[in-house]
């Protein structure tokens, strides 16, 4: 199979990141390199009560330098880290902070964006009355606001978009952005997933699906991946956003080049709102789709950014689904879950695992699967336990499964 020309790779120059273990995509990177955890007691609101008392949540953060004092009271937490990790990610592609007059592109997707907004204007409604509702309620709590934000502070007038894949929402961002640039919809295109709803309604649904750990006492350890002991996820916040070009543009401008987006695939489970389909199957047809159509194969993947959120059903499955897809090539694939450290930052979950998959790539270094202490049987791939290694890595990809069933695969290649 002939190699494509450089008009028809798309490339990451540009990271930016707010996270439980990091305000920037280096600081971030640092802390997932050396095992971190960003688990820790809730401080966004009172749990006392609550089951789950322990959260991924996002230290200092403060919008201060990249929006003006209208902007930030006009917008959610989400909007202000997507703006703020998306001037960062300009920044580091070598781009002035306005994109204004130029074709770009912006795609920035939410699982849950503005809930926290809905839950406050609730509460405000029933306990102070119609007249305490903010004039910026509606705006800010719809999903598309954080895009529109993005949009707004860089200037951008060309297509702006956001999309809900709940938790494979940041994933299939990087494939959305590959695609307008391909199409010439863009020279640049800035994208990636936002997430900011750790709330008392929030997890008091998710403590009654019982998908949260419930670990309190050392939250540190509570999200383990692929653990034999693991007993649920931990939800996180945050925000990953790219800037994205063409290859031939990227090396025309002498940009710095992580790792080529070569493809990927969307599949549905069709089986339950929040269960895998058990046995894998249609994660696995999502791999395979994805190595087809970014031209690999099985033996070609040196790394995959699991999904590896902690929970029983969810680890049991994605190792399936690796195993049917890539078959004997399996055992030799390095697999990682960096939610053992972040948490599950929901619609920038995938964007995350995007990360993580070009600076591997970019570094030769894989983040560890940390807390891995006790093999489960039905878990038995290379998950890299507890420490980085370092090693060549030409390709990757990353999984990303969301409720509903929606399946997204990624692949990164090295340029």
């Amino acid at each position: 199979m002939s190699p494509e020309s450089d008009e028809r790779r798309a490339v990451i120059t540009g990271m930016g990141a707010i996270t439980p273990v990091g305000n920037t995509a280096a600081l971030t990177w640092a802390a997932l390199t050396e095992g971190v955890s960003g688990v820790g007691p809730i401080t966004l609101f009172d749990a006392t009560g609550f089951p789950t008392r322990i959260a991924a949540e996002v230290k200092g953060f403060q919008a201060t330098e990249q929006m003006t004092f209208k902007a930030r009271k006009r917008s959610s937490r989400s909007s202000q880290m997507a703006v703020t990790a998306a001037h960062e990610a300009l920044a580091d592609a070598g781009l002035p902070a306005s994109l204004e007059g130029r074709e770009a592109a912006v795609f920035i997707n939410s699982a849950v964006s503005g809930f926290a907004e809905i839950q406050d204007a609730t509460q405000t409604l029933s306990t102070e009355g119609l007249r305490r509702i903010s004039p910026n309620f509606v705006a800010a709590s719809l999903t598309n606001m954080a895009a529109c934000e993005v949009a707004i502070s860089l200037g951008v007038h060309g297509p702006v978009n956001a999309s809900a894949l709940a938790c494979a929402s940041g994933a299939y961002a990087l494939l959305e952005a590959r695609r307008a640039l391909l199409a010439g919809d863009a020279d640049y295109v800035v994208a990636g997933g936002v997430d900011a709803s750790i709330t008392e309604v929030m997890f008091g649904g998710l403590s009654a699906m019982r998908g949260l750990s419930t670990s309190n006492e050392v939250p540190a350890e509570a999200s383990r991946p692929f653990d034999a002991d693991r007993n649920g996820f931990v939800f996180g916040e945050g925000a990953v956003v790219f800037v994205l070009e063409r290859l031939d543009q990227a090396r025309a401008r002498g940009a710095r080049v992580y790792a080529e987006v070569k493809g990927g695939a969307l599949t549905s489970d069709a089986f339950h709102t929040v269960a895998p389909e058990p046995g894998g199957r249609y994660a696995a047809e999502a791999i395979r789709r994805g190595l087809h159509n970014a031209r690999l194969n099985a033996a070609d993947v040196d790394y995959i950014c699991a999904h590896g959120t902690s929970t029983k059903a969810n680890d049991r499955t994605e190792t399936a689904a690796i195993r049917a897809a890539l078959g004997a090539a399996a055992d030799s694939v390095a697999v990682s879950a960096p939610k053992s450290m972040t948490g599950h930052l929901i619609g920038a979950a995938g964007a995350l695992a995007g990360l993580v998959c070009a600076r591997t790539i970019s570094d030769g270094v894989i983040t560890p699967t940390i807390n891995y202490t006790t093999p489960d049987p039905e878990c038995d791939l290379d998950y890299v336990p507890n420490e980085a290694r370092t090693a060549p890595v030409r390709h990757a990809i990353t999984n990303a499964f969301g409720f509903g069933g929606q399946n997204c695969v990624v692949a990164f290649g090295k340029v």
